[in-house]
């Protein structure tokens, strides 16, 4: 099963190459369900999520390579959230140049952090950024602008 997972995290998202499907908490399960067979639970980041189809398409690859046939099953309730991140891949992020998400209690009351500078005097540009899962922001000390990673 490990295996499984390790490979599965070989996979990086299609929009955030540095950061793969195990660390954004889209694999919800794995099961093996006969031999060199399993099943594979997804759920997307973003219901109109235009990267799911490369994901599973990446996933099959992968598994086909390591000689593995797959069922991939979108797993749509419950939604996906910015909680199923753990820090290290919050940190990731920022490290590309991506405000991580808040937590739920601070995404309307506090402000984005600027990614290169920490500054917090930020302002938003746009509630959609390069993806629908971002929002875009500027940083009004070093005047960059910067993708914020919003929570859902």
């Amino acid at each position: 099963m490990q295996k499984l997972l390790d490979w599965l995290a070989e996979i990086p998202d299609p929009e955030i190459p540095v950061i793969n499907i195990i660390e954004l908490g889209m694999v919800r399960r794995v099961e093996v369900i006969g031999d060199h067979h399993c099943r594979v639970e997804i759920t997307p980041t973003y219901s109109a999520c235009p990267a799911m189809w490369m994901v599973e398409k990446e996933i099959a690859r992968k598994l086909k390579d390591e000689g593995w046939q797959s069922e991939i099953v979108k797993v749509l309730s419950p939604a996906w959230t910015t909680d199923w991140m753990n820090d290290a891949t919050k940190e990731k992020l920022k490290k590309y140049g991506i405000a991580p998400p808040l937590s739920r209690n601070q995404e309307d009351t506090q402000p984005k952090i600027c990614p290169r500078c920490h500054s917090t005097h930020t302002r938003l540009l746009s509630r959609f950024g390069s993806t629908l899962c971002k929002a875009t922001y500027q940083c009004l000390d070093c005047l960059e602008p910067f993708d914020y990673f919003k929570c859902h």
